[in-house]
């Protein structure tokens, strides 16, 4: 098993995120890596005062990411933080890299003041929430989607024209 490290996210990360999302099937094309207006919205995404992206690395580069976003509720000042998206590549799933990244990502939250952290994983991801329950999570409630762009499936990927 080799070092985990994990930073802040930079502008010079987008690709490997972008390959992250790919694997993880969110809907991003395999070209976006490339596409300059994507890699400027990383830019200007990672400056947000209320987003955190860290990645996880080892001497192979790149393993993970997670986003999360700050923000605030009606019933408590206190903000909360939720997390978009934590992806291992599949090589690395075992090696720490998840574990460390949502550890730091607490750790930033509770920093933060933040009251609660949340995120949403597909029921058919057994593995993921197996992971998360064993990082001391909790389910709670159900995640509702309603499409506005027929373009999209409710993950993020493209929708399949069927005729």
């Amino acid at each position: 098993m080799s070092d985990v490290r994990v930073r802040m996210a930079a502008p010079p990360d987008w690709p490997a995120v972008a390959a992250l999302l790919v694997e993880l099937g969110r809907g991003v094309a395999g070209g976006t890596a490339a596409d300059p207006t994507h890699q400027l919205q990383f830019a200007g995404h990672i400056r947000r005062i209320e987003n955190v992206t860290l990645v996880a690395e080892d001497e192979d580069g790149v393993m993970g990411v997670i986003d999360m976003e700050y923000h605030q509720r009606l019933g408590d000042h206190r903000p909360q933080a939720r997390v978009h998206d934590l992806i291992v590549t599949e090589r690395a799933r075992g090696s720490g890299a998840g574990r460390s990244l949502l550890s730091r990502a607490e750790e930033l939250a509770r920093r933060r003041g933040c009251f609660r952290m949340t995120l949403v994983t597909a029921n058919w991801r057994e593995d993921a929430i197996g992971f998360y329950e064993r990082q001391g999570w909790q389910s709670y409630g159900s995640w509702f989607v309603k499409q506005l762009a027929a373009d999209v499936e409710p993950g993020g990927e493209p929708a399949r024209d069927d005729n």
